[in-house]
C-alpha cells in the first residue's frame, strides 16, 4: 500500500521516520520551516512538496503523484480538495484531541488550561472542514496534575505512529467503519500565540495554576507584568499562607519564596524564567 504523508515540525519528523521504516511512501508535502523533513526526503530521494498547498500552488505535483491512502499528521495548512482527492482509497488526519470536542490549534494545551483530565488523538477522514470529518478511531491519553503542554505532546508522540498503523492495517483488511462527528457537542479554539500567555491574577488560583503549566517550558510561557516589565513563570504551587483579603489580587506577600495573592487563596512561584532580584514585598504583579 502507497502512502502520501502531510507533516509539519518535529511531532512530523518522527512519523515520517516511523512511516519510512515500515511502508512504502509515495511522496511527502511539509512547509518550508520543517527543514529536518526536506533534508529526510532529500536524502531518501522521497518526492516532496514544500510550502503552502493551497490556491493552486500544488497543483503540478499533486497531477504528477498517487496514493492509495493520504495521511496528514501535524500538517501546517488546511488541506485543499485538490489534495484530498489524490488517494486512491482515503485521505485522513490524526488530531490531537477526542474529536468532536476541541477542535482547531493546540488542544493539547486548551485541554489543560480548561482543566480536563483526559484528552487523545483522533484518526478521522479529512473532508472541507476544519477537524470535522467522520471518526475511524481514538485513543484516550490521560491529563496528570502535573503534566504541561509539553508533557502531553510526548504522551501523543509515543501513540501517533500506533494509531496510524491501526488504521492503516484495518483499512489494508478492509475492516474498518467510520462515526460521523456529534456538532451539536463540538467545540473549537484558535491558534495560540505568545502575547495570549498573559497571567489574569484575578482569577482563581486553578485557572492560573493551569494557564501556567499548560504554557510552560519550552513553550512561549505564562506572563506578567512587574513595574512594567515583563515576566515570564514556568510553575507556580498552591500555598497555605494566610493573606488579608483586602489586599488586591496579584499582590505579592513574601519574595523568599515568591507568594501571590489571588481571589481564593496563595500561589507560590516556584520557577521564573526571568530575573527576580528586584521584586518586593506589597508591589504587586500587573497586566500591562
Amino acid at each position: 500500500m502507497k502512502i502520501g504523508l502531510l507533516v509539519s515540525g518535529g511531532l512530523g519528523y518522527t512519523i515520517l521516520q516511523e512511516m519510512y521504516k515500515a511502508y512504502e511512501l509515495s511522496f511527502v508535502m511539509t512547509d518550508k520551516g520543517s527543514v529536518l523533513i526536506q533534508d529526510f526526503c532529500e536524502i531518501n530521494r522521497i518526492p516532496k512538496f514544500i510550502g503552502n498547498p493551497r490556491n493552486g500552488n500544488s497543483d503540478k505535483f499533486v497531477s504528477e503523484v498517487s496514493c492509495d491512502v493520504l495521511v496528514s499528521v501535524n500538517y501546517l495548512f488546511l488541506i485543499e480538495q485538490n489534495v484530498i482527492q489524490i488517494p486512491k482509497i482515503l485521505a485522513f488526519n490524526i488530531h490531537g484531541s477526542l474529536l468532536p470536542k476541541y477542535r482547531g490549534r493546540t488542544p493539547h494545551v486548551w485541554s489543560i488550561i480548561n482543566n480536563e483530565t483526559v484528552t487523545g488523538i483522533t484518526a478521522h477522514l479529512i473532508d472541507s472542514g476544519c477537524d470535522t470529518g467522520d471518526v475511524i478511531e481514538q485513543i484516550e491519553i490521560k491529563i496528570d496534575s502535573k503534566d504541561t503542554g509539553a508533557t502531553i505532546l510526548k504522551k501523543y508522540e509515543s501513540q501517533y505512529f500506533s494509531l496510524v498503523s491501526l488504521v492503516l492495517k484495518n483499512i489494508e483488511s478492509n475492516n474498518f467503519t467510520t462515526i460521523p462527528q456529534n456538532n451539536s457537542i463540538a467545540t473549537y479554539f484558535g491558534k495560540r500565540t505568545p502575547e495570549d500567555g498573559l497571567i489574569n491574577w484575578s482569577w482563581q488560583r486553578e485557572r492560573i495554576y493551569n494557564w501556567t503549566r499548560a504554557q510552560a517550558f519550552p513553550y512561549p510561557g505564562a506572563f506578567t507584568f512587574y513595574l512594567k516589565r515583563k515576566i515570564i513563570i514556568d510553575w507556580i504551587d498552591f500555598d497555605d499562607y494566610g493573606f488579608d483579603s483586602d489586599v488586591p489580587d496579584g499582590t505579592i506577600i513574601t519574595i523568599n519564596p515568591v507568594r501571590v495573592k489571588t481571589p481564593n487563596g496563595v500561589v507560590k512561584i516556584t520557577k521564573f524564567r526571568d530575573d527576580i532580584d528586584d521584586i518586593n514585598i506589597n508591589n504587586k504583579f500587573d497586566d500591562i
